[in-house]
């Protein structure tokens, strides 16, 4: 990491947007309320848990956490973008 970057005036080629996928502070410094539950998982499960929780330097019930939440929202805005069926009178 000592070698010196060598910057030059060419052509970066085709650029494209990425869009801002960062959430704003607010949302990064809110809290949700917690309700605690027992859940039964599979030894399996929470093995594989806990070694990737290990690797990232986490706790293995916040990633369990984030996994149900990331499944919930995704079936939210699933459920938001159908469209609503009328039945025909």
């Amino acid at each position: 990491m000592n070698a010196k970057i060598k910057y030059s005036n060419e052509p970066l080629g085709e650029v494209r947007v990425v869009r801002d996928f960062l959430p704003p502070p607010e949302e990064l410094a809110y809290r949700e309320e917690g309700v605690k539950v027992t859940l039964a998982l599979s030894k399996r499960s929470v093995d594989f848990f806990k070694a990737e929780a290990e690797k990232h330097h986490t706790q293995y019930q916040r990633m369990i956490r984030r996994l149900v939440d990331a499944y919930v929202e995704g079936h939210v805005a699933a459920k938001k973008s159908r469209p609503t069926s009328r039945a025909k009178s």
